[in-house]
Order: C-alpha cells, then sequence, then structure tokens
C-alpha cells in the first residue's frame, strides 16, 4: 500500500492495536474453550436489544471484544483490517486519541444496531397485528439475537483511515487492480446500506457497520478542522 505518511518512529504494532488483537484473540479462545458448559458469553457480554431478557448495560462496549466461536474468519478479519489501517492511524494520533476512537466508534456502531432493531420490531409488531397475531413471541425473537464482533469499530477506522489518506491504493480480491481506499470505503458503505435497506444477508449487522464508519469519519473531520486533506 502506497502512502506519503512517515512519522518517524513508526511501530508495526503499536501498544493499543497490540493490546485489542490479544484481547480479542483471548476472548475468542475463552468462547471456544468454555463454551455453555459454565455461562454463556453470548448472553452476558454480547449487545441485545434493551427488551431482550438478556440485556445488560455494560454490553454495549463488551460486545465489539467478542465474535462468533464457530467462525475464525469472523476474528481473522476483523482483527487484520483492525491492524493494517488501525497501526497507522494509531501512529499518527498516538495510542490515547487511537482508543478514545476506536471504543466511541464501537459504541455508536451499538447505538446504531440498537436502533435498527428497534425498528424491525415495529414492523414485526404492526405485521403481527394486522393478522392478528400475538406480537410478543416474535418481538422477543427479534429482540434476543444478539450482536458481537469488532466489524463497527473496524468500519470507523476504515472510515478515518480514508479520510486522511484517500489516495492510497489497496489491491482488494478479486479486482485486478489497485483502488484508492477512498473508493474502497465509499463501496463497503454503500454494500452496508443496499444490503441493510433490502434485508439481504441478515446474518451481518450493516447498520452497526454505517453507525461505525459515520463515527469515524465524523470525529476524523472535526480532529483534523485544522489541517484538512483533499478527499478529491
Amino acid at each position: 500500500m502506497a502512502s506519503d505518511f512517515r512519522p518517524g518512529s513508526f511501530q508495526i504494532l503499536p501498544v493499543i492495536i497490540k493490546n485489542l488483537l490479544i484481547i480479542n484473540g483471548l476472548v475468542w479462545l475463552a468462547q471456544i474453550s468454555v463454551g455453555k458448559s459454565l455461562f454463556s458469553f453470548e448472553n452476558l457480554f454480547a449487545l441485545h436489544h434493551p427488551k431482550s431478557e438478556f440485556y445488560h448495560f455494560w454490553q454495549i462496549i463488551t460486545y465489539m471484544f467478542l465474535h462468533s466461536p464457530s467462525d475464525f474468519f469472523h476474528l481473522l478479519f476483523n482483527m487484520f483490517g483492525l491492524w493494517m489501517f488501525g497501526s497507522t492511524l494509531e501512529n499518527l494520533w498516538g495510542p490515547g486519541r487511537f482508543l478514545v476512537f476506536y471504543l466511541i466508534c464501537g459504541f455508536v456502531a451499538g447505538l446504531a444496531h440498537m436502533g435498527a432493531i428497534t425498528w424491525e420490531m415495529v414492523q414485526v409488531q404492526h405485521a403481527a397485528m394486522a393478522e392478528q397475531l400475538n406480537p410478543e413471541p416474535y418481538l422477543r425473537q427479534v429482540a434476543n439475537v444478539p450482536m458481537m464482533g469488532a466489524s463497527g469499530g473496524v468500519m470507523g477506522v476504515l472510515a478515518a483511515f480514508a479520510y486522511t489518506f484517500p489516495n492510497d491504493r489497496l489491491f482488494i480480491f478479486p479486482i485486478p487492480f489497485p483502488i484508492k481506499v477512498k473508493w474502497a470505503i465509499l463501496g463497503l458503505v454503500a454494500f452496508d446500506l443496499f444490503n441493510g435497506l433490502t434485508g439481504r444477508d441478515p446474518s451481518v449487522a450493516h447498520f452497526a457497520h454505517l453507525g461505525g464508519a459515520a463515527a469515524g469519519i465524523i470525529l476524523v473531520m472535526i480532529w483534523n478542522k485544522r489541517n484538512r486533506r483533499t478527499f478529491y
């Protein structure tokens, strides 16, 4: 990846990125090791809607450190993206600012997801009432679906990187030529928006991705208001 950014003390694995990788990896190992023999990691720490019986207030933070215990690639791709793009931002901003940025993006992503679930529950309730059915079982089913993963925070990192280094180029399989980062992130946002609005691939929290990206771009625009780069 080409870049005109050459900090004086660039670290391949800066401290916050390193610790986030370690924490996410250890939590995933705990998820697959403990399973449900003692307690459910997902019920306690994955994000549930406030109307769920499994909801706890701390889940708006803890969910971003869990990943699907049956899908290693869920963890792998999130951590690779976090390292690939987050390392540069942490070197640029420093560990304190990067950690605050990442947690805020994940927090907003969680709020966006809960907003999307609330809207879905309203639609379910209207449909059930139109059919003269009791909506409570359906609402409970929707509310109890957990959301987990670092994708929202990572999308914030990608958005911030695209704003800060818009003309860096990436090779993205299977595209046979390099593409500028700014077009790659816009493509990802369009993909999530389309799938979120159409209900395709419901196993992915598309609106969490969009919320994280929105938080990331807003934060970096505020922080860079005195040192704006040209996106175009």
